[in-house]
């Protein structure tokens, strides 16, 4: 007497998926092309601000771009975590919605401060402080917008499923 079992469709996908890890450059892929998303498109605005669709645009755009990629994405990648963590202990007892929009809202502000900083760095210099302020001001104040919509949707949609693809 032998006994078979048989697996349905289903039973087998899940077994599969449990045993199955993510390679961890497809981990990297997927967080290199969401904050070079992001940054392209708040550095392209911020760079517009200081130069305009002249001639330089492009040239100047993709040197802040890849200043700010090269500075902006270990700092946010560090910082991300930390936020995450001081939020979670503040607010224990806020829902994961509510924190992940406040984590959200940090990081936007302080990563556009930044890629702001670096791109008046790139495009106006810092020979006079004033036009660097000036610079540096403009390019915060216009891609706010743009970031604040940015982190509404990564803080509330994306976040949570970029977290757990990157524990599986």
């Amino acid at each position: 007497m032998t006994t078979q079992a048989t697996l349905s469709p289903l039973e087998s996908n899940a077994s599969l998926e449990t045993n199955k890890k993510t390679p961890i450059l497809l981990k990297v892929l997927v967080m290199v092309s969401i904050m070079s998303l992001i940054g392209g498109t708040l550095t392209a605005v911020m760079t517009y601000m200081n130069v305009g669709l002249g001639d330089t645009f492009i040239q100047q755009w993709l040197s802040s771009f890849a200043l700010a990629a090269t500075v902006m994405m270990p700092i946010g990648m560090g910082m991300m975590a930390l936020m995450t963590k001081v939020v979670n202990t503040l607010l224990p007892e806020k829902s994961e919605h509510i924190r992940n929009l406040v984590t959200g809202l940090i990081m936007a502000v302080f990563m556009e401060s930044l890629m702001a900083f670096i791109t008046a760095a790139n495009t106006v210099g810092f020979s006079d402080a004033s036009d660097f302020t000036v610079g540096w001001f403009n390019g915060f104040i216009a891609a706010l917008p743009i970031g604040l919509a940015i982190m509404v949707v990564m803080s509330m949609t994306i976040k949570p499923k970029i977290e757990k693809f990157l524990k599986s």
